[in-house]
């Protein structure tokens, strides 16, 4: 993990750069959230300032946007196509932004950010053929 910005770079002059402080906490990173298909489940995730992160650890619906008709509905998800992202999270199953997802009402792609908002919302790709 960079702890240091680009601390851990070299100079334009190829020297190393010396670290001028330790790490501190805010600094520090957290774990993915790496949202599964299930039951619902959200995690409470203090942040900086005593903020609050909702991250989404398992989601069993998400909230589905049809671009032609300009609608949204809460749609069940039956399993993950597909995750750009990475290609463990593909064979884990794992939803992430970007993530391609088959829903009971066709085929859609996540646009919000589980581990970070804390909701599932989704474009419509394709529609199921009824």
């Amino acid at each position: 993990m960079a702890w240091h910005s680009d601390l851990h770079k070299r100079k334009r002059t190829g020297g190393a750069k010396t670290p001028y402080r330790g790490r501190r906490k805010f600094e520090r990173g957290g774990y993915p959230a790496e949202t599964v298909v299930g039951e619902d489940l959200r995690v409470p995730k203090r942040g900086r300032g005593g903020n609050y992160k909702l991250r989404l650890r398992a989601a069993g619906k998400v909230q589905v946007s049809n671009p032609k008709t300009g609608k949204t509905q809460t749609a069940q998800i039956l399993r993950v196509i597909s995750n750009p992202s990475n290609v463990a999270y593909d064979r884990q199953g794992i939803i992430t932004k970007g993530t391609i997802l088959e829903t009971e009402i066709g085929t859609a792609k996540v646009t919000s950010r589980p581990g970070q908002h804390g909701v599932l919302n989704a474009v419509l790709l394709k529609p199921k053929q009824a």
